[in-house]
């Protein structure tokens, strides 16, 4: 039975501590207090806590040694990359998330409000995006899908959904912006004639004119394109394996068998095969090479992806359906690969490009970047 103690704080107003004491054969066998500033809040509290108690299983329940977030996200980075490797963001955020605050919460401490808390405080005094709120619960919320039925941690399921759905609301979580940008030809004109330049004066060791238009022409990341290797292709098929190919559910393992465009397949033949890898670069250096000649062109807001996004593009330009697009794109169905379509017309908008044959004939810079 609960029982009600009254005190006076210093302040001169009163503290009302309630306590619970469970006795089970002459032993206490759970033990609670709680302190509230209005009687009434005190006696709801009791009353709500030895309903819960007496449930099958309440008592052992309240007993159990609590595990926090920290230690969930541990277990999860542990034992999950055993299973499926995380990938590198993913598992950043995670570790981020389990040296704030709220990695210091034990799971029955996990409720909508905090979670809420916790993405409202990372707006307001880390200045991030609503976007990042949103990456950062839907990590989070992947550890808590499996702490509660594999490791039987008391996690409240309606708690992230539920902060979620509040968030959503406030306009504190939203998905990605969906980018729209697709180089213009006098934009490439300029980045390929500079990447001529820098090849000519020995000053690049990546052959950024053959990457940069095969990317366009075969919509591949630069990632992927560093690891197409000459065992992995289909000549007669005209196909490339792209391995540990991105995907929102699996990065690694991911080995897809892709279609090379007629015009992506001549650049890639007139590589030489000097290496196991066609392209054997370091990716973030070709992302950095592509970086720094937007920067002194002054060309704006264009990314290596938006090459990609230009290429898939051009495909339904050119008339192309879906199944055909995808088979080149690597995309597994349409709602994923309908933010890579900005029409602009119809028709190929590259039909007799001057650089594609300059591209497949010109020279080849031959040093291999690290």
């Amino acid at each position: 039975m609960g029982s009600i103690t009254i005190r006076k704080r210093k302040d001169g107003s009163a503290a009302y501590t309630a306590q619970i004491r469970i006795m089970q054969k002459g032993a206490t066998a759970y033990q609670e207090s709680q302190t509230f500033n209005r009687k009434a809040a005190a006696q709801a509290w009791i009353k709500r806590r030895e309903t819960e108690l007496a449930e099958p299983g309440g008592i052992a329940k309240a007993n159990r040694a609590g595990v926090t977030v920290k230690e969930m996200i541990e277990r999860y980075l542990d034992e999950y990359e055993k299973i499926r490797p995380l990938g590198k963001t993913k598992r950043a955020t995670l570790k981020a998330i389990a040296g704030s605050w709220l990695g210091a919460l034990a799971d029955v401490a996990i409720t909508s409000q905090k979670l809420v808390e916790y993405g409202t405080r990372r707006m307001q005094e880390d200045g991030i995006q609503a976007q990042t709120v949103g990456n950062d619960l839907a990590h989070l919320g992947a550890v808590l899908s499996v702490a509660r039925p594999a490791w039987g941690y008391a996690i409240d399921p309606l708690a992230m959904p539920d902060a979620r759905r509040v968030l959503r609301k406030m306009g504190a979580v939203s998905k990605s912006r969906e980018r729209a940008r697709r180089p213009t030809l006098d934009e490439l004109d300029r980045l390929l004639t500079y990447f001529c330049e820098m090849r000519d004066r020995r000053k690049q060791q990546i052959d950024m004119v053959r990457v940069t238009v095969f990317a366009l022409f075969s919509t591949r990341r630069q990632e992927e394109i560093t690891r197409i290797h000459w065992s992995a292709m289909d000549e007669p098929g005209r196909r490339v394996l792209i391995t540990d190919m991105k995907n929102p559910g699996q990065k690694q393992g991911n080995d897809v068998w892709c279609l090379v465009p007629d015009e992506a397949w001549r650049i890639l033949q007139s590589m030489p095969r000097v290496a196991a890898a066609v392209f054997p670069y370091n990716a973030k250096s070709v992302s950095a090479a592509f970086t720094r000649a937007c920067r002194f062109l002054e060309i704006e807001d264009l990314h290596f992806h938006d090459l990609r996004h230009d290429g898939v593009s051009r495909l339904f330009e050119m008339g192309w359906d879906i199944p055909k697009a995808a088979s080149v794109s690597g995309h597994r169905d349409w709602n994923s690969m309908r933010r890579y379509t900005h029409l602009r017309g119809q028709g190929d908008p590259y039909a007799g490009w001057r650089w594609l044959e300059r591209v497949v004939s010109g020279p080849f810079t031959g040093a291999v970047a690290g």
